[in-house]
């Protein structure tokens, strides 16, 4: 394999990577049921296991497409702005603990939270690093999700977790805002 190739693999291996690990726990639950048990249901101790678990329990399989495209576009611009696995977990586990203090009591499942931070992270990104890389990316993402992200974070939709939504992209503002500038998440520097 070609040092071009690996660098291009390396690249993909983080959408690829966590895309895989919630279509496998979709399989898993498809044969032996953990919705219930990876659903984030606000201020309970059962519930808090959502914090961990909720982006890998979907309700079905458009539920899971409906995530898995844009977890596909935003984790490829976050590696090419810089960022990585860091960032992830960061987001995923702030929008879990903020969606489990303030969140409507309800059963969340769904890796729409992560989308939302995701999104919320680029967006931000481009104003606190300005820098050239992080700029476009804010700017796609305004022009790809903005109108679904601002309907989204609305309480429009019955079903739909808009405070999972909410609580998401304000935790991945966070997330951009006290993440060192200048940082990948791995402790390399950023050249972008």
């Amino acid at each position: 394999m070609s040092d071009r190739t690996k660098e291009q693999f390396a690249a993909f291996k983080l959408p690829l990577v966590l895309i895989g690990a919630i279509w496998a726990a979709f399989l898993v639950d498809l044969l032996v049921p953990l919705r219930g048990l990876l659903a984030l249901v606000p201020r309970t101790a059962g519930g808090a296991r959502g914090i961990v678990g909720m982006p890998f329990a979907h309700l079905n399989f458009q539920h899971l497409i409906a995530n898995t495209v844009p977890l596909l576009v935003l984790s490829a611009l976050l590696v090419a702005v810089g960022r990585g696995w860091r960032s992830v977990v960061l987001i995923a586990l702030l929008n879990g603990a903020l969606l489990w203090t303030f969140g409507r009591p309800a059963a969340h499942i769904g890796a729409s939270g992560l989308v939302y931070g995701l999104a919320g992270l680029l967006l931000v990104l481009g104003a606190v690093e300005r820098k050239l890389l992080p700029i476009l990316a804010s700017v796609l993402v305004a022009v790809l999700y903005g109108g679904a992200l601002w309907s989204g974070v609305l309480p429009t939709q019955e079903g739909v977790s808009w405070d999972g939504h909410l609580t998401g992209a304000i935790a991945g503002g966070i997330v951009a805002v006290k993440t060192p500038r200048g940082k990948t998440g791995t402790g390399k520097a950023h050249n972008a």
